[in-house]
């Protein structure tokens, strides 16, 4: 392994820190998306509670109107208003119901909305090593910003995740020059290498 000088050392720092900060900006833009969809999920449930109230309204006074237009007596009124109530229980255990598999639903799909925003980004990575075999050794889980990716028949390993080309052609530049010779920048797609990028 070829020996680092301390300035080398800072300047994967200063690239580490950038992609730290690219990181982050991702996840400040999953944090909208997320704002987004729970103002959504508040509407969807406003709107389900005013429906709610609507047809309640309108069994209640269905109810009361057809207890006033029947002809038999008063314990055939008592009869249906016992019946409207345990109607608008059954509904309203429907209505709850409903609702707690909106929300079920609706943290399901938060989850997959922001897993799909992330995938979608493309992003570039220096590879500088492959191996034939899975050596998970060299993937520390103190790093940040490393990626373990399988291309058949090899498993890459890469550094740095980068939001353009040019920052990316920049660390490996670094790279070549701390004695990583064979070191190339690549870009990823959905966790998957799309293909190796111009080095300068």
């Amino acid at each position: 392994m070829p020996f680092i000088e301390e300035s080398d050392l800072l300047e994967l720092h200063k690239d580490i820190d950038k992609a730290q900060i690219i990181n982050e900006r991702l996840l400040d833009q999953i944090k909208i998306k997320n704002k987004e969809l729970k103002k959504s999920k508040i509407q969807r449930n406003v709107l389900a509670g005013v429906t709610a109230l609507f047809l309640i309204g309108t069994l209640a006074i269905t109810s009361f109107t057809a207890g006033l237009s029947s002809s038999g007596g008063g314990l055939e009124q008592q009869n249906n208003l016992l019946v409207s109530i345990d109607s608008l229980d059954a509904i309203k255990t429907r209505i709850d119901n409903l609702k707690e598999q909106n929300e079920e639903l609706s943290l399901v799909k938060e989850y997959y909305l922001a897993k799909k925003f992330l995938e979608k980004e493309m992003i570039y990575s220096v590879q500088v090593k492959s191996f034939v075999d899975n050596n998970v050794t060299l993937a520390s889980e103190a790093l940040t910003n490393t990626m373990f990716v399988k291309t058949n028949p090899f498993y890459s390993y890469s550094l740095g995740n980068f939001q353009t080309l040019e920052e990316a052609q920049k660390f490996r530049k670094e790279l070549v020059d701390i004695g990583f010779d064979d070191a190339f920048v690549a870009s990823y797609k959905e966790g998957k290498r799309i293909k190796i990028e111009d080095p300068y």
